[in-house]
């Protein structure tokens, strides 16, 4: 039986919890973490880089020479790719890099990686994640309290303002709800800080 334990905002013991094995008690799939690490940083692409083509590239419209009798190697065009100001061989245009993945893979690779952090001892659980006004030095004295001011990703069971504009000017860390966690931000941070609440939202959804 998995358990951790849950702490206050002060670092201070306040009990314990236990662990989904549904969720956290898994085998880690390293092959699909890296299917759904690569699907998530296509999707982020912007895919809008373009350049132009001989046949976009302004002026070349005249022959420059003579086709025979210069001693010049023959040319159609000064805006082929190999003149300066020509077009580019294969100029990238823009286009859509995403593509999708099964319901199943991604699933998996969730609770391999959230699996990977239980075993690795890299899950701080607290009671509640509250913040009364915004205060970013306030923020970072708990991080440091629970043992997470290095890369951490912070888990709230749903939108809290305080807590976003605490953490957003905090160097490596950042902030997400249950429902929108994901493998890269997970595989991406050294302490994973879930408030009791998401903990229970990730186990109702994944186990």
């Amino acid at each position: 039986m998995l358990k951790t334990n849950v702490y206050d905002m002060n670092g201070k013991q306040v009990g314990e919890v236990e662990l989904s094995e549904a969720v956290f008690g898994i085998e880690p799939n390293e092959s699909v973490v890296h299917d759904v690490v690569k699907n998530h940083l296509a999707n982020c692409r912007q895919g809008t880089q373009s350049a132009l083509t001989r046949a976009e590239v302004s002026g070349g419209g005249k022959k420059p020479w003579k086709q025979k009798g210069t001693g010049h190697a023959r040319q159609g065009s000064t805006r082929a790719p190999q003149w300066t100001h020509g077009g580019i061989v294969f100029a990238p245009k823009p286009r859509d890099y995403s593509y999708t993945l099964n319901k199943k893979v991604r699933r998996l690779a969730l609770k391999s990686v959230l699996s990977a952090k239980a075993q690795s001892a890299d899950i701080v659980v607290i009671d509640e994640i509250k913040m009364d006004e915004i205060k970013t030095k306030k923020f970072a004295g708990f991080l440091s309290a629970v043992n997470a001011d290095c890369k951490a990703l912070v888990v709230t069971a749903e939108a809290n303002e305080n807590v976003v504009l605490s953490a957003r000017n905090l160097p490596g860390v950042q902030t997400t709800f249950a429902n929108l966690v994901n493998v890269y931000d997970i595989l991406n941070a050294k302490k994973l800080v879930l408030d009791k609440a998401a903990l229970a939202k990730i186990e109702e959804v994944f186990a």
